[in-house]
């Protein structure tokens, strides 16, 4: 079968249960799995044996005839659905009645940061996400404070989820072998204005956003054109860099500032 999309499709059986396990971890079998980019399916297996109910949302046509015909009896006996769609496009919440889902999927590296922007739109009506990405990029979205790993895409993550990286995936571990190191992350959903005095996470975000648009610019610098340079001066964080301060440091920095 011929590989479009710049697939890499994951092969060893013992980290396809791992992840299907991290995903499915409870005693009882998850009532909604939704899987992102099932490929050939090697994923999907493990997960219906774990899960009641498998959404597996697959852009890829001639891969979508394979996975029909490979899990003919799940699709016969109502236990997956197969949907044809690019997943920036599809909406998650469309299965609210068989309740909040858990999502998996082994993302494509060009698009992992809008991938989990589209889950963090559910809100809180999620269980956990297991996804396998990039190294580098499972390392920015549970990076802390202090190191040179920690962005926005962090704190992204971090303002919708706690955000903890599984286990590493070898190359070896894929057909045909990427050029990347692969890693499991888990991101299970935090109610931010709890935890973190976030009330308008929208609004947060847009000032996240602008604190790390040049990281090694201190903040004073790269929010004097919305705040003005003479009350950023005034704060012992203006003369720090975002990269610094923690998520609730940042998010009491911007009441202060809207304040």
């Amino acid at each position: 079968m011929g590989r479009r999309f710049g697939q890499h499709f994951l092969a060893r059986k013992s980290v396809l249960d791992n992840i299907a396990q991290a995903a499915c971890s409870g005693e009882q079998p998850e009532p909604l799995v939704i899987e992102i980019g099932p490929g050939r399916g090697a994923l999907t297996e493990p997960l219906l044996e774990r899960a009641q109910h498998v959404v597996a949302i697959e852009v890829d046509t001639p891969l979508l005839h394979y996975l029909r015909q490979k899990f003919h009896d799940p699709l016969e006996e109502g236990r997956l659905t197969l949907i044809e769609g690019d997943i920036l496009k599809t909406p998650l919440d469309s299965w609210n009645g068989l309740g909040r889902p858990v999502i998996a999927g082994n993302l494509p590296y060009y698009i992992t940061s809008p991938i989990l922007e589209a889950v963090f739109r559910l809100e809180n009506n999620w269980v956990r996400a297991v996804f396998m990405v990039q190294a580098e990029v499972a390392t920015r979205i549970a990076a802390g404070p202090g190191s040179r790993e920690y962005g926005y895409l962090s704190v992204l993550a971090q303002s919708h989820a706690r955000a903890r990286i599984l286990f590493p995936v070898p190359r070896a571990a894929f057909r045909p072998p990427p050029k990347v190191d692969s890693a499991v992350v888990l991101l299970e959903p935090r109610d931010a204005a709890a935890d973190l005095g976030i009330q308008d996470r929208y609004s947060f975000l847009k000032f996240a956003a602008a604190c790390f648009r040049q990281k090694r610019k201190t903040l004073r610098n790269n929010l004097a054109p919305f705040y003005g340079k003479e009350l950023l001066d005034s704060l012992p964080e203006g003369r720090m860099r975002a990269e610094q301060l923690g998520i609730g440091e940042l998010a009491a920095l911007h009441r202060r500032l809207k304040a």
